[in-house]
């Protein structure tokens, strides 16, 4: 899946994120990136930490495990996820 990569024993999760969303909604893959859409705003920075735990919540991880390594202010992010294998990551997250 060319939105999840392994780095340094770590997962690099790349997201296009859409604030603001009628409903919250992981998927689906659209230019290399992972949709996902939330309910909250993109203000002072409720929309990432939403995503951090819709994310955290559906890989069954602690919100801990995850964070905005790139694309605090963006729409386009790159969240790294620790202690989770990449496997694990592309089968809880797989839209095939």
């Amino acid at each position: 899946m060319a939105f999840v990569r392994a780095q340094g024993g770590d997962v690099l999760l790349e997201i296009r994120l859409s604030p603001r969303a009628s409903r919250d909604r992981i998927g689906p893959v659209h230019e290399d990136r992972l949709k996902v859409a939330v309910t909250s705003p993109p203000v002072d920075h409720e929309a990432n930490a939403h995503l951090v735990a819709l994310i955290a919540k559906r890989l069954g991880a602690p919100r801990s495990s995850i964070t905005i390594e790139h694309g605090e202010t963006s729409r386009n992010k790159t969240l790294r996820i620790r202690s989770m294998d990449i496997e694990t990551v592309e089968a809880t997250l797989s839209f095939e």
